[in-house]
């Protein structure tokens, strides 16, 4: 193989890859139901609030108000939660 061949193989390559990946991402359904503050235990919340970007990183304590999981939607204020971040 010549350097050209070699270097349009590695380009190819990343950009198969990069392919790959956006159509696995395109194909991950979104969450049904809605977000739930204040229920999640700790180190069991979902995912991204201001504090913290994933899931499980943010919650220290149960119940925090700025914390969330999705639950079923119209079930938030039946199990205790409110369906926006405390202020």
């Amino acid at each position: 193989m010549t350097r050209s061949t070699s270097i349009q193989a590695a380009v190819a390559s990343l950009l198969a890859l990069g392919l790959a990946a956006s159509a696995t991402a395109q194909q991950t359904p979104a969450p049904q139901g809605e977000q739930c503050y204040g229920i999640a235990k700790a180190g069991q919340n979902d995912c991204a609030t201001a504090k913290h970007d994933c899931a499980g990183m943010g919650a220290k304590v149960d119940n925090d108000p700025g914390e969330w999981k999705y639950v079923a939607k119209g079930t938030c204020v039946k199990l205790g939660g409110k369906p926006l971040a405390a202020s």
